[in-house]
């Protein structure tokens, strides 16, 4: 894993830096053989094979790294996410039903009143310091043709912004927002942006290019998930590399073939990097995590953050209209009395199929997961009691590898070994029904996920830069802008800056206007 091995030496200051005169220390002996005594014991005594061939700073960083894994604990989540445990009482079929009606509320469907209160309250919220967001940035921008994090991607708008430049904008204009209406100043909105191994330090290097994209620094956090062993089909972790030396392909090899734990690892992650702690210290109530990959995320949303706040739940989310019965989305529902996530594998026809009986023309079941959630802290404060009932999940994999025997680098060209993963919303069924709430809100608005290279038509690079130019064509036309476009230019619309607008209030100023798309506007004038 890309700058993994160096991270972990170098901040335990085990590399050797012979122009400081800092040795490294190799791990004292009674500390060395009771750690090789617990891998014993767990059957995993191989991960010491190359240790005596070693050098000694690596000698310590494997060490450290060996020393960071319970081998019990891999062996115990192993077993139970190749053989999950089965119902008790096997008749009992799974009752799938939609959310109860106190649970939800719909933008499309809600009276102005209603949306304007929740405004109003969120940024109040907002003003009095208690509104904190949580970024969930650990991918690379591998299939879109990047090793870069993919919030770096530069999805190809007027202004050639990143999404974590548009992201970083919207937080300030609800600082704004939230300063025009509360008369304070100096609100902040703390951002706290979890990266993985290979993201972390390129993350930090582009928010320091950036200058924090006009935030303060001291309201920016940019943290790292926990890792776990890759693990063979035969159950043995996996060795990456005898770590002699370093790659010359820029990608510093780890001793342990190791992988992020998944979205879900958030919650280790929150206690384990003081993130926690750190809101605790500011007085943060009110939590808003969302994905990288969705450049219409509407980020620390007053609105969503004052309907969770007003329902006084513990999780909410936000969902979006399924298009149509066959579209694969997982959905939030309620499974046998619980809320909870059901992927769209795991459904039936019928069932995908079947209608609302009080809105026949709609779906049943037709709120998409878009990964965007509301936490209050008093929940987060509870994450010891329940974060080790969070299932691993298994994702088969083409793992490189050590051959034991040998020595030599193996890329094996079918799934030799499993990547264990948990899954941000497996949360949810551990709460009840009354300490969760669902917002729908509108695709178009707020949901354009980035997940395939140019070209393909579908939720990639050119369908998120036109989702971003058609809504600010709407928010344009709907204070009585025109927007005129030329025939040969396919690209149409206007990219509206998170600096002047974050949901299309305070455009009047373009009333009776005409803009040439496709256009960017960065300023009022």
């Amino acid at each position: 894993m890309a700058s993994t091995f160096n991270t972990l030496l170098d901040k335990l200051h085990l590399t050797s830096r012979e122009d400081e005169g800092v040795p490294a220390k190799e791990p004292a002996e009674q500390e060395l053989n009771a750690l090789k005594d617990k891998y014993a014991k767990a059957g995993q005594e191989h991960v010491f094979t190359f240790y005596e061939e070693i050098s000694v700073p690596e000698k310590a960083g494997l060490f450290e790294r060996l020393k960071s894994f319970d081998p019990e604990y891999i062996n115990e989540i192993t077993q139970k996410a190749l053989h999950p445990a089965q119902s008790v009482d096997k008749s009992e079929e799974t009752k799938l039903d939609p959310l109860p009606d106190r649970a939800t509320a719909s933008i499309l469907e809600s009276n102005d009143e209603d949306i304007q209160a929740w405004y109003t309250s969120g940024l109040e919220l907002v003003s009095k310091g208690q509104v904190a967001v949580v970024l969930m940035a650990g991918g690379q921008g591998t299939r879109l043709g990047s090793s870069d994090p993919k919030g770096c991607f530069n999805i190809g708008l007027p202004s050639q912004k990143s999404l974590f430049q548009i992201q970083a904008e919207r937080i300030w204009k609800v600082q704004q927002l939230a300063e025009k209406e509360s008369g304070k100043k100096d609100i902040a909105v703390p951002w706290y942006v979890m990266t993985s191994g290979p993201t972390r330090r390129p993350t930090e290097k582009f928010f320091e290019d950036h200058d924090y994209f006009g935030l303060n620094k001291d309201n920016v956090s940019i943290f790292e998930q926990g890792v776990l062993p890759c693990i063979s089909n035969e159950g043995k972790i996996l060795l990456e590399s005898k770590a002699k030396a370093r790659s010359t392909s820029h990608e510093n090899k780890d001793y342990v073939a190791v992988a992020p734990d998944g979205n879900g690892g958030i919650y280790q992650a929150l206690i384990s990097s003081n993130v926690r702690t750190d809101m605790r210290k500011r007085g943060i109530q009110h939590i808003h995590a969302y994905c990288v990959d969705n450049c219409l995320v509407k980020v620390a949303d007053p609105v969503f953050i004052g309907f969770s706040a007003a329902k006084d739940v513990d999780i909410a989310t936000k969902v979006v209209r399924k298009r149509n019965a066959q579209e694969p989305v997982g959905l939030i529902l309620q499974k046998n009395g619980k809320p909870d996530v059901v992927e769209y594998s795991e459904i039936d026809n019928a069932t995908a199929e079947a209608k609302d009986s009080s809105k026949p023309d709609l779906l049943k079941f037709r709120a998409a997961n878009i990964v965007n959630h509301y936490y209050s802290f008093r929940f987060l404060e509870t994450i010891e009691d329940w974060v080790h009932k969070l299932p691993h999940h298994v994702a088969r994999k083409k793992i490189p590898y050590i051959d034991i025997e040998k020595g030599e680098t193996i890329k094996p060209e079918k799934p030799n070994g499993i990547k264990l993963e948990q899954f941000v919303f497996d949360v949810f069924p551990l709460i009840s029904l009354d300490k969760f709430a669902c917002m729908e809100v509108k695709r178009e608005e707020e949901f354009s996920p980035l997940k395939n290279a140019r070209g393909t038509g579908e939720d990639d690079p050119d369908t998120s830069k036109q989702d971003i130019l058609n809504q600010g064509r709407r928010w344009v036309e709907n204070v009585g802008g025109i927007v005129e476009s030329e025939a040969a230019i396919e690209e149409t619309g206007v990219e509206v800056s998170p600096l002047v607008s974050y949901g299309g209030e305070g455009l009047e100023f373009l009333q009776g206007r005409t803009i040439k798309a496709p256009a960017v506007i960065e300023k009022e004038d």
